[in-house]
């Protein structure tokens, strides 16, 4: 009686806290005859925050394109909710995991609102689509953005615009959320809203894989830490057994100390200065 198909798509459902969302086995991935990634495995967890972390090109934003299904690798596995992910349609995965990349910029004068709402898309034509309203409000409001929902975003400050693409992800509620740097551009009081939110998705049953360069950032909200140099895994474990001051003076081959948090107990790493 007038309802499309595609509103009768089965929809996917939320994986179970602690079930392996997505799932990469010795993948590797070459470019100009050097290897980005090599060897490397490592599980995505419902209900988790997985942070990759590592110096400049250790592969971490390689390793979070092969598991958003953008590039494949060549060599090893990915899988996603239990299938190749080569098998499944750009549209299914839409609907099962959100990515925010490091390159989000918008150049076209489309509103805060009309970007935020092309997080829905996915959903478009589907009983979900039902939603569209009040998930747009509700990451306005999450990114802190709401005020801004009529300004064109090139007239938006780069911490602004940071804001309105991270907005757009969480839009679309997938159960996955893949995030490659995204307090890169952002002051103090967002990074720490944007990745308590990020907190906030995975206790609630989400899947987060997100990129940082802060390593004081990942030991207060990572659940798992996976370090990364020159494009293999070194050590994939909570913070405190992963942010060492051994470890990571190896890693990114400068002397640091790492202290406990006065009241928190979270591995705070300083370089060793003077």
């Amino acid at each position: 009686m007038g309802v499309t198909v595609a509103r009768h798509a089965a929809l996917p459902s939320r994986a179970a806290a602690g079930e392996i969302v997505c799932a990469a086995e010795d993948v590797g991935l070459d470019r100009g005859g050097r290897a980005l990634l090599d060897a490397v495995s490592l599980e995505l967890r419902a209900g988790e925050v997985l942070a990759l972390l590592g110096p400049n090109g250790a592969g971490k934003s390689t390793l979070l394109s092969l598991f958003s299904g953008d590039t494949p690798p060549d060599r090893g596995t990915v899988t996603f909710a239990g299938r190749e992910i080569s098998e499944w349609s750009l549209a299914d995965l839409s609907r099962r995991r959100g990515v925010l990349l490091q390159d989000n910029q918008l150049l076209f004068p489309f509103t805060v609102h009309q970007v935020v709402e092309m997080g829905r898309a996915p959903w478009r034509r589907t009983p979900l689509e039902d939603e569209d309203n009040e998930a747009i409000s509700a990451s306005l409001d999450a990114a802190d953005i709401a005020r801004l929902g009529s300004r064109r975003v090139p007239s938006l400050s780069g911490g602004e615009r940071a804001r309105v693409a991270f907005a757009r992800v969480i839009a679309g509620r997938t159960g996955v959320l893949m995030l490659d740097e995204p307090t890169a551009a952002l002051d103090l009081g967002h990074q720490e809203a944007v990745l308590s939110l990020a907190r906030e998705r995975a206790r609630a049953g989400d899947a987060v894989l997100v990129v940082l360069h802060d390593l004081n950032l990942a030991g207060a909200y990572a659940d798992r830490i996976a370090l990364l140099r020159a494009g293999r895994l070194v050590a994939c474990d909570a913070p405190e057994r992963v942010l060492t001051a051994e470890l990571i003076g190896e890693v990114y081959g400068t002397e640091v100390e790492v202290i406990p948090h006065p009241r928190t107990g979270a591995r705070i790493v300083l370089p060793v200065r003077g």
